[in-house]
């Protein structure tokens, strides 16, 4: 069984991430697409914090028996893994716009330098 000190202070951590990314939003600064993976993963930890028995339940399945807990940090690393990837996606779409734009602006200037030309 997790340790009710382990089990609350999981909880207020997850708790302060779903309240900083809601305050995130609120203030534009995140934008409700990326966020999403956030606050799942903010109420995941925070339902597997309080619901104590589940996290046991949990690491028997995946054959943790020396410290179950555990696997509260296993699922935070899964969720950020997603976070990152997410993300990773997003700058690799970004990058290809950016090399689009980027080209596409060069052709413009050239274009402009001829007509100044002529």
């Amino acid at each position: 069984m997790t340790p009710l000190t382990f089990s609350i202070a999981g909880a207020i951590a997850s708790v302060l991430l779903v309240l900083v990314v809601l305050e995130l939003i609120r203030k534009r600064r995140l934008k409700e697409r990326y966020a999403l993976l956030w606050l799942v993963t903010g109420i995941v930890l925070l339902v597997l914090s309080l619901w104590r028995s589940a996290t046991a339940t949990i690491a028997d399945w995946f054959g943790v028996e020396t410290y179950p807990p555990a696997v509260l940090f296993a699922v935070a690393v899964f969720f950020i893994l997603l976070v990152l990837l997410d993300y990773s996606t997003a700058i690799s779409k970004l990058v290809d716009q950016n090399v689009t734009l980027a080209q596409r602006l060069a052709i413009v200037e050239e274009k402009l330098k001829e007509r100044n030309r002529l």
